[in-house]
């Protein structure tokens, strides 16, 4: 066997005898090698640490230990460690002899790159020299040749400008030739042209050629709008336009005048010439606008020839409605608003039968129909705007002009297809002063019409109290009347043209229910001794019809928008929290929550008093039934018939009487509510003031089972099909009082014993019993007095 030292010979010899470096190259690229023969992954560290002897110790111990007969391949591990020590010594001398011919390699680099570098830093200031004396020779021919470049392009400019001038001079020229030869559609298409090299030079800064430009355009189209609006007009005339009279009376003056075909040809060429004209009148005719603050939507210009149509109705209107005319009366809105509507209606089949063919043809997507009432509009909204000041301050002639302007819109929008995002009356309302104005008349007038309502004789008195089938909900009048109050305010404010008025509104809204429910609340108080009473019954019908509406309207897709739309302005003013911003983006809440959360608390305040009050008038009844001896009752073989408890009676004829007297005097629904709680109450007070505070023999326990299923639950089966369900603590002690002798035994040993819960709990489910916990099914059977002598 070798000496220890001796078989650790090899691998100390790389490791140790080294300097760092190339230790480190050796480790490097043996370590594959030492970890396949020795499997350990510390060798190296080991080695490099200095504690070689126990390494070499540690390495014998694991490849001899104890067994004499692992000194077999002691041979095998000699020749593997001469082997990796040859391997080792042989990558040591490769990894030497490179290292230093990689370094000069690395160094003759160096030194050819600086000598690169060198010559091309000469070459670079050989360069700018000769640069630098170029640009300076070069010098005044650049000055030269600048100044013949600026000549040039000054000639250039002057040339182009010359052009402008030769072309609109020739499209001047040509207009004129056109005119004299009576070629007015060439005429017109020439004009056309020249409008558009006006529209070209808009951003040119040569104001004379400009200024020139549009006086050439403007001569020109004054002369030929002229003379096609005075054809026009002839034709026009001809046809009788305007029609005042209605459709019915006109059939007989147009349809057929004479030389009909010839006149609707005449209308429709010189319609298309002056169609012809717009860009040009477009670019001449600044556009009649309302000033910013009504916030109408941009729209074009009405076409030329419907403003020539336009024109007699623009004077009449003018004529009777402005100025001292006995027709101008600020109080009758209705006069011109009408006035508007028949002229609209009158000139609707004309304007579909024979204007609109003509714009189609011509490939225009302009409609006839609403490019003439969009001209009428315009002569409305002038005159609100300059009439709603003067009636600002005066209430009763602004809620006029209200009603009237929002019966016009509904008439414009729903009989003449006027669609709701052109300019119409809502914007002049939404002016902010005239809408502030509007919400606080709307508000003054909608106050006054609660306190008209609370205040009628007929306020709590249902209208449909007769007829059964439209009764069902025993809404009293001043609800009902209230609630139509708020969807005509709704009526009134939907086409408003922006969300955030229709919020402000909104807020209206829910102001006024606030309002109502505090009314309520209060006349509610004054009627609190009487809960049971009529009016008390009418409030709480009223109640809850308001938050059974609203809930319905939150559904509205009218709401869901403004649901959206005040998201999106919460959101914004950051004045909801992130789980309320949530839950109104999810949909789970609505506009109207707020207000139908504190009706239903008012509901159930109200129904839990009637309950206490009817509870109590129970409780009275029954004190009796309270007393009754239990314990002495004669079984039931002992009876011929079982009879009800005369102590009994009371509280079953008083719980009958006010359960028929509410039955009549709330809605199916509260009525439900307030039986199911009423029962709910009951049912614990009949188990624990009348049950557990007795004890029962087995007459007892039979006289109490039938005063309960036959007598008590009966009365509640008309509202639901099986009482006894809702009388759970009764129903099942009176089984557990009712039980035979043998299974109260054998439930009570079940109970008793220690075998745990689900056994107990199995027991009592086969039985009946599902409320009752454990410990109340054994004071239950602790209170039978019928029990056997078993003498324990």
């Amino acid at each position: 066997m070798l000496p220890a030292s001796e078989v650790g010979e090899a691998p100390a010899t790389p490791c140790c005898s080294e300097n760092g470096d190339q230790r480190k190259d050796v480790k490097d690229t043996s370590d594959i090698n030492i970890t396949a023969l020795i499997g350990d992954e510390q060798v190296c560290e080991d080695t490099d640490n200095g504690d070689l002897p126990s390494y070499v110790s540690a390495f014998i111990e694991k490849e001899v230990g104890n067994d004499l007969k692992s000194l077999k391949k002691l041979d095998k591990l000699i020749e593997q460690m001469t082997e990796s020590k040859i391997q080792l010594e042989e990558q040591v001398l490769t990894v030497s002899s490179e290292i230093p011919k990689r370094i000069q390699s690395a160094l003759k680099n160096a030194e050819e790159s600086k000598q690169f570098l060198n010559q091309f830093l000469e070459q670079e200031t050989h360069l700018i020299s000769s640069i630098n004396s170029h640009l300076l020779t070069a010098q005044p021919w650049m000055e030269d040749l600048g100044v013949m470049i600026n000549q040039i392009e000054e000639i250039e400019r002057h040339l182009a400008y010359l052009k402008w001038i030769s072309q609109i001079e020739e499209l001047s020229d040509n207009i004129q030739q056109y005119l004299m030869t009576n070629n007015v559609p060439e005429a017109a298409s020439t004009l056309v042209s020249m409008a558009e090299l006006d529209i070209k030079l808009q951003e040119s800064s040569c104001t004379h050629l400009l200024g020139f430009m549009r006086a050439t355009v403007k001569f020109w189209h004054k002369i030929l709008k002229d003379k096609l609006t005075s054809d026009f007009e002839e034709i026009l005339a001809q046809l009788h336009w305007p029609f005042i009279a209605p459709p019915q009376s006109q059939t007989v003056g147009i349809s057929r005048p004479a030389g009909a075909p010839e006149i609707y040809s005449n209308l429709e060429t010189l319609f298309c010439q002056l169609l012809k004209l717009q860009t040009s009148d477009e670019l001449l005719t600044e556009p009649k606008q309302l000033p910013e603050k009504y916030s109408l939507p941009a729209s074009p210009s009405i076409i030329l020839p419907i403003q020539i149509m336009l024109t007699p109705l623009q004077k009449r209107f003018r004529y009777h409605f402005r100025g001292n005319r006995q027709t101008n009366v600020i109080s009758k809105p209705e006069w011109y608003l009408a006035q508007v509507l028949m002229w609209i209606g009158n000139h609707t089949q004309f304007l579909d039968e024979k204007i609109q063919p003509i714009l189609d043809k011509v490939g225009s997507s302009v409609n006839a129909r609403l490019e003439f009432s969009r001209g009428l509009m315009m002569l409305v909204l002038e005159k609100l705007a300059a009439d709603i000041p003067c009636l600002l301050y005066d209430d009763s002639l602004f809620c006029h002009l209200v009603d009237e302007v929002l019966l016009f819109e509904r008439e414009l929008h729903s009989v003449h297809g006027y669609p709701g995002t052109f300019a119409n009356c809502m914007h002049i309302l939404s002016e902010e002063t005239c809408f502030q104005r509007w919400l606080t008349v709307e508000r003054k007038f909608a106050l006054q019409k609660m306190d008209s309502m609370l205040s009628s004789e007929a306020a709590w008195i249902s209208q449909y109290k007769d007829i059964t089938d439209v009764d069902e909900m025993k809404v009293p009048d001043c609800a009902e009347t209230f609630m139509t109050l708020l969807l005509v305010i709704t009526d009134r404010y939907k086409n408003l043209p922006t969300a955030s008025r229709k919020l402000q509104f909104l807020e209206l809204q829910k102001d006024l229910v606030d309002d109502f429910r505090i009314r309520l609340t209060q006349v509610m108080k004054e009627e609190t001794r009487a809960s049971l009473g009529f009016r008390y019954c009418a409030i709480l019908n009223a109640v809850n019809y308001i938050s059974t509406v609203l809930a319905d309207w939150a559904d509205n897709v009218f709401f869901l928008q403004l649901q959206q739309a005040a998201l999106e302005v919460f959101a914004e003013n950051n004045t909801l929290s992130k789980l309320q911003l949530g839950q109104l983006a999810s949909m789970e809440s609505s506009v109207f929550d707020d207000m139908i959360n504190l009706l239903e608390r008012l509901k159930h305040d109200m129904l839990t008093r009637q309950v206490d009050h009817v509870f109590r008038e129970v409780k009275d009844a029954a004190k009796l039934y309270k007393k009754e001896r239990w314990l002495s009752l004669p079984s039931q073989s002992e009876q011929a018939v079982m009879s009800l408890s005369s102590s009994a009676c009371p509280l079953l004829l008083t719980l009958r009487d006010r359960l028929l007297q509410l039955e009549q005097q709330l809605c199916f629904s509260l009525f439900k509510i307030f039986w199911q709680m009423l029962v709910e109450k009951l049912d614990i007070y009949i188990y624990q003031e009348i049950i557990l505070a007795n004890h029962f023999n087995e007459g007892g326990a039979a006289q109490l089972h039938f005063d309960m299923t036959r007598n008590l639950f009966p009365l509640f089966s008309h509202y639901c099909k099986r009482p006894e369900n809702y009388f759970k603590h009764v129903k099942e002690a009176c089984i557990v009082l009712n039980l035979n002798v043998g299974s109260a035994l054998l439930l009570r040993d079940v109970l008793q014993s220690p075998s745990g819960q689900p056994p107990a709990a199995a027991a009592l489910n086969e039985v009946g019993i599902y409320k009752l916990a454990q410990q109340d099914v054994e004071i239950l059977l602790n209170l039978r007095t019928n029990w056997p002598n078993t003498g324990k």
